[in-house]
């Protein structure tokens, strides 16, 4: 197998990492105010992610240097047209992980209810974005035949992406709702998995809205691969709403995780073996050929994957194993 392929399928990895493991965040940080009815409450809501939400983020941050290292091409066209979408992406990620610590420095409701707002935006936002965002890959975006993308902010905004940024924020709030009804106690978890099984409707019609879009302004059912990993989604979906009305909510939350790989899989599937797509010409998309670096530069990299990936997979995993038990309102720290 060749090592560009190898990266291919090492980011596509990456980022279904991310969007299942910060996918959660996200929904938590949306369902804050929402859930929460009271200040313990709500420090329940948030000390539920609180030791591991800074570790999920740093799978965005390891996919995007992987990009660098070995789509340099791809990371300066996406991180160049995409700029004031990942400013304001970043903007919002600033305020949540601000929020996190401020929140608590004053008993004041004003100040803690002020931060919630920012931990709910920050959560929203991104989740809102990266939707969008995912929609341009596949559909295409302006990039002439020099690599660089000659459209606008606005470029990136049509019925199709603005779609997907809506079932991105769903799939993410009902992901986040499953953790929530695993992770605290009382009657807080039953209304999140209440609170899921609600989202979940409004999730199922966003999803097939944008399945249906993505057969119209797109060629991903071409490839069968993802065509198949589409359906897989939809099947391990309703599986995992099912499960979550039948009070199964651990096992409803793994198969609503494998519903986000399972997408993550078909748009990454659909799009091999590019990895941008130009609407100008489709001879002007970057592909993992000339997109990539040089072989010696993937060489090294694969190597250095192959040693340090590991070592971080095992301790979140062994993150995730010491903060297993659930929160409850007799543990809580500020």
């Amino acid at each position: 197998m060749e090592l560009t392929v190898i990266w291919f399928i090492l980011v596509t990895v990456l980022f279904i990492g991310f969007f299942f493991l910060e996918g959660f965040d996200y929904g938590v940080g949306m369902l804050l105010r929402v859930l929460g009815r009271n200040d313990t409450e709500r420090r329940m809501i948030i000390n539920s992610i609180g030791p591991v939400w800074d570790g999920n983020e740093v799978w965005m941050i390891t996919a995007g240097g992987a990009l660098f290292a070995a789509f340099p091409h791809v990371y300066a066209t996406l991180f160049s047209g995409f700029y004031l979408a990942l400013f304001l992406m970043l903007v919002a990620l600033i305020i949540r992980g601000v929020a996190f610590e401020f929140r608590s420095k004053d008993d004041s409701p004003a100040w803690r209810n002020a931060w919630d707002w920012g931990i709910t935006f920050g959560s929203f936002v991104p989740a809102l974005l990266w939707g969008v965002a995912v929609c341009n890959l596949i559909k295409g975006v302006p990039i002439d035949a020099k690599m660089i993308y000659t459209g606008t902010f606005f470029d990136l905004l049509s019925p199709y992406t603005l779609t997907g940024g809506v079932a991105f924020v769903l799939v993410f709030a009902y992901h986040g709702a499953l953790y929530l009804s695993l992770k605290v106690e009382g009657e807080l978890a039953e209304r999140a998995r209440r609170m899921a099984l609600t989202i979940g409707i409004f999730t199922a019609v966003a999803c097939l809205a944008l399945v249906g879009l993505t057969y119209v302004y797109t060629d991903l059912f071409k490839s069968l691969g993802a065509g198949i990993s589409f359906w897989a989604a939809i099947g391990v979906f309703v599986l995992s709403y099912l499960l979550a009305r039948a009070r199964r909510v651990g096992w409803a939350f793994v198969c609503g995780g494998l519903a986000i790989a399972f997408t993550t899989i078909a748009y990454f599937w659909g799009l091999f073996p590019r990895l941008m797509v130009s609407s100008l010409n489709p001879a002007w998309s970057l592909t993992i050929t000339n997109a990539s670096s040089s072989p010696y530069t993937l060489k090294l990299m694969t190597f250095a994957a192959f040693i340090f990936v590991p070592i971080v997979l095992a301790y979140q995993g062994w993150t995730y194993w010491i903060f297993r038990k659930r929160v409850s309102p007799k543990h809580l720290e500020y």
